[in-house]
């Protein structure tokens, strides 16, 4: 056990349900898009400063509200099934609740969080590491852990199966939970999601249609049975870099947007670090199309995949920065349709660069207090790697999350030190 864990203690567990009983055979459906995201989750911890408002915030407050937002997210209080032996999994919407752990930590927020400044990824101790299984149809898919520091402040670590949703998803969902909070209800509580009052009947589904080759972004893997995380040999790790608005400057101006300068910068040096010669692909993903009325939830990605007559190594930072942003948006996968008999990755399945910009990372609001930093990841990352781009609100500096192998760690803060002065 670390250190960091060992300061997290007092573990405490319970169960939140939907204030109105959904219904006795409501299920949500899963998209082919849904089940190729199966073995990835979205981890977030929210850091808040300590105040009278936050500090005052008891258990039961914070899980009041909970109840009229699992009346619109529903979904979220279910559990995995399959309508028979190997078939299509779906969501039976039972209420069997989100799981809530309550925790405390033995140093500040400013401790904390001023370890974290050298990239290191201390927030895991504070958010649920839990994945689908092995007792498949009992897992819990949104884990909430509240963790209190050391003379006050909260952290809000946020769990969320990536089978329900994207992102966007995840966010706009626990924003709402906020509002609530808050007592500033979106009308949409007034009324139950539409989707909720038709009580579907669950009937075994006929023969899968024959499977969909799989589109370039993704890779297929060994199916995962009842653990959903993916097979891989190399251990992962995450590291949080931070780019000022200075060092931004001297690397694109404004020539090329940040996102795709960003992405264009770390696909260099891990070809530097990898020693590639070979041309390499990079799969870049951004919000998808909106969602359509009562879809609450939805995985919704525009991907593509840049593809190199080279290693980036060799390529020119500014050169390679605008083959990203000239490479047109696939919409395949979003309406891509797969099985259930297979698994895939997205993220690590090429080298994976994430725009997380438009998406409310810091909306989340207890009764008027937003969060000082939010870590944001993705578990279930294949050995390509993944990397995150999040940028803070009103703010001119980036926050860059890479999941890689953990021995590539250290040389890519080496080279990304020494050749452009980023820590």
């Amino acid at each position: 056990m670390s250190s960091d864990q060992a300061a997290v203690t007092g573990h405490r567990f319970s169960s939140v349900v939907p204030g109105d009983v959904t219904g006795s055979a409501v299920v949500h459906e899963l998209a082919g898009m849904d089940l190729i995201m199966k073995l990835h989750y979205l981890r977030a911890v929210y850091y808040f400063a300590p105040s009278e408002v936050v500090d005052g915030l008891a258990i039961t407050d914070l899980k009041k509200p909970m109840f009229p937002w699992l009346n619109v997210y529903y979904p979220l209080a279910g559990r995995i099934r399959r309508a028979a032996e190997g078939g299509r999994p779906f969501i039976k919407c039972n209420d069997s609740g989100l799981r809530i752990v309550e925790a405390s930590c033995g140093r500040t927020m400013d401790e904390w969080l001023q370890a974290e400044e050298g990239g290191e990824s201390r927030w895991r101790s504070l958010v649920p590491d839990k994945v689908l299984g092995p007792e498949l149809y009992f897992s819990p898919l949104v884990y909430i852990q509240f963790t209190r520091f050391k003379h006050g402040g909260m952290a809000i670590g946020y769990s969320w199966a990536h089978v329900l949703g994207d992102p966007e998803s995840a966010t706009n969902s626990i924003n709402l939970w906020g509002e609530l909070l808050s007592g500033n209800p979106q009308t949409v509580i007034a009324q139950k999601n539409e989707e909720n009052t038709e009580e579907p009947v669950i009937t075994p589904q006929g023969p899968a249609p024959a499977p969909v080759p799989a589109p370039a972004p993704i890779k297929q893997v060994e199916i995962a049975e009842d653990v959903w995380l993916p097979p891989t040999h190399r251990k992962m790790a995450t590291h949080c870099f931070r780019i000022t608005e200075t060092e931004l400057e001297k690397l694109h101006g404004e020539q090329v947007p940040p996102f795709e300068t960003i992405s264009a910068l770390f696909w260099r040096c891990l070809a530097r670090i990898r020693s590639r010669r070979e041309p390499e692909l990079a799969t870049i993903c951004r919000s998808g199309t909106p969602a359509k009325n009562n879809e609450i939830l939805h995985n919704k990605f525009r991907t593509s995949t840049v593809k190199l007559d080279s290693s980036a190594a060799s390529v020119e930072l500014l050169g390679l920065a605008t083959k990203i942003l000239k490479q047109d948006m696939d919409e395949a996968l979003v309406d891509g349709d797969n099985t259930g008999e297979q698994d895939f990755l997205l993220y690590g399945a090429n080298l994976t660069f994430v725009d997380m910009g438009g998406i409310d990372l810091y909306g989340l609001e207890l009764r008027g207090q937003r969060p000082v930093r939010v870590a944001y990841s993705v578990d279930g990352v294949g050995e390509e790697g993944a990397i995150l781009v999040l940028q803070p609100p009103q703010r001119t500096d980036l926050s860059v999350m890479v999941i890689l192998p953990e021995d590539e760690i250290p040389s890519l803060c080496r080279v990304l030190s020494s050749d452009f002065g980023i820590a």
